[in-house]
């Protein structure tokens, strides 16, 4: 049986029931997405608008989420149930098919002079997923839904996990006013599919095996900014948990150094092994100095603690540093929660290396 959605007005105890209007409602529906995407019940960022595939077919919307999947939204615009829900699929089959570089080529393609990674912070408060298009979801957006749709997406969905859905929308005119109602054909909480049960596919921008992002934290009584761009260090410390990915560090590597809250502060290139504070030594006028002898403004801890929990320093060579105030914030910068990782964002490389003015 076919949903149909009803809307009332409410005239104190007295009932009224509005009689809904298709008269343009389908041809308007991708414009009100488009200037809209949450009437789709989850924040999206559109990515592209009648995206041409291989075989010449033209995907009518495709947006990302804050997950980084990339959901197809296709209108009905009069088809046969058989077509959209064909259509739906092979546009669908396609996608999955997209690398990270493809999805960031669509978006280039769709908003012309801004890139991805900026879109996204600005639409979801934080830099996009390493891995994007790990999944697909596929809506077929109509006017109205007819039985057979309905059987064939209630077959795919319900009986085989299919990630396809409808959402249709009703116009509706009371007293000169236009209203726009929405349902799911399936319960959207329906669709929420575990990571251990989903097929995921993977696409991350590759490493280029040589550029390190380094979260170089502050706080009271702790490490000072001041002293690393001074004397030529990166550390942390203060447990495995924060020094282990540090020691991940080669001679050679190249560091990216962000200062939580202020931004990107350094860049260089690291000279030495990571090693407890009191085995530390940098160079200073050219002579290898014990970095324990020299005067600091942080803390580091005991010069004698070689355990687990003392502080590990990394010798490096400056490119160019900046000061708190002058460090570099831009939506979509990469940052991460450990103290070292692999720098695989070539749009965080890019931007950090122009400010700092870096023959890259």
């Amino acid at each position: 049986m076919a949903l149909e959605m009803g809307l009332w007005r409410a005239d104190g105890g007295k009932l009224t029931r509005l009689a809904p209007s298709g008269v343009g409602l389908e041809s308007q529906l991708e414009d009100y997405i488009v200037s809209d995407p949450g009437l789709m019940g989850q924040q999206l960022l559109l990515i592209g608008r009648q995206v041409r595939t291989d075989d010449g077919g033209f995907i009518d919307l495709l947006a990302v989420d804050g997950e980084g999947a990339v959901h197809v939204l296709e209108l009905k615009r009069d088809r046969t149930p058989r077509d959209v829900v064909a259509q739906a699929l092979d546009y669908g089959s396609w996608v999955a098919s997209r690398t990270r570089d493809d999805i960031v080529s669509i978006f280039a393609n769709y908003r012309h002079g801004l890139a991805f990674e900026e879109a996204f912070a600005e639409e979801f408060g934080e830099a996009p997923p390493e891995e994007l298009n790990t999944r697909q979801e596929l809506t077929i957006v109509a006017a109205s839904v007819d039985p057979a749709t309905e059987r064939i997406v209630r077959f795919l969905k319900e009986g085989f996990d299919v990630p396809v859905n409808v959402v249709f929308f009703r116009q509706f005119e009371d007293q000169g006013t236009s209203y726009l109602a929405r349902t799911w054909l399936v319960n959207q909480e329906a669709q929420v599919v575990s990571a251990a049960s989903a097929k995921v596919r993977k696409s991350r921008e590759p490493w280029n095996g040589h550029d390190w992002y380094v979260s170089f934290g502050e706080g009271p009584n702790g490490r000072s900014w001041e002293d690393a761009a001074r004397y030529g260090f990166v550390s942390a410390g203060g447990g495995e948990w924060y020094s282990h990915t540090l020691r991940n560090l080669t001679i050679g590597a190249r560091v990216f150094v962000y200062l939580p809250k202020y931004g990107y502060v350094g860049v260089g290139t690291v000279t030495g092994e990571a090693v407890p504070f009191g085995s530390a030594e940098v160079l200073l006028d050219g002579t290898s100095t014990r970095l324990a002898d020299l005067p600091l403004h942080g803390n580091y801890g005991s010069p004698e603690d070689t355990t687990e929990s003392a502080e590990y320093v990394v010798p490096v060579d400056w490119d160019a540093v900046r000061t708190r105030d002058q460090a570099f914030r831009k939506p979509g910068l990469f940052t991460n929660r450990n103290s070292a990782c692999h720098l695989n964002s070539e749009f965080t490389i890019r931007e950090v290396v122009a400010f700092f003015h870096i023959e890259d």
